[in-house]
């Protein structure tokens, strides 16, 4: 079995014994696949989704719930404009989190980064950074850096920063 289908064999099991569908995939990386999914209330049946992202690894999984978790506790829903996924549940064995969808302008997939401690990188690679970064976002990158700096101010220190974790509204 192929890691593609390990993923979604994960994220099969997590959802069944949720009561939930899994529905389209909504994106993939490095650190894992997203899937939307559905369930029926039993009031009226309407359809209620969410997003489960099952992970590769324990440490992104890891990373990444220990942030929403935070996030959650400090209330928050919005940084800069930018929807931040209220975290709904998760499963520490199939690594596994379920948050809610969000639109655009939005902010999330915290799997690369780190809490409380900032990464200890050289200036060099840094300025690498900043100047990729820079380059990606374009007229956007200050409003980018604001995001960054808010993040920090509830020790969340991102790194896997592109135009798909943090995007704007045109």
């Amino acid at each position: 079995m192929g890691i593609k289908e390990e993923l979604e064999q994960r994220a099969q099991v997590y959802a069944q014994g949720r009561g939930l569908i899994l529905a389209e995939p909504l994106g993939s990386g490095v650190h894992g696949i997203v899937f939307a999914t559905e369930s029926h209330q039993e009031k009226d049946l309407a359809k209620l989704r969410s997003a489960v992202k099952v992970h590769r690894g324990n440490l992104g999984y890891t990373r990444e719930r220990d942030v929403y978790l935070r996030l959650r506790e400090q209330s928050v829903t919005v940084i800069r404009g930018c929807h931040v996924p209220d975290l709904l549940d998760y499963d520490d064995e199939l690594w596994v989190l379920e948050m809610t969808i969000v639109t655009r302008p939005f902010l999330l997939d915290f799997a690369g980064a780190f809490l409380d401690t900032p990464p200890d990188f050289s200036p060099e690679v840094l300025a690498d950074w900043r100047a990729e970064k820079q380059e990606q976002f374009g007229p956007h990158w200050p409003e980018v850096q604001a995001v960054l700096r808010s993040l920090e101010n509830y020790g969340v220190f991102m790194v896997d920063v592109n135009p798909g974790n943090v995007a704007f509204g045109d």
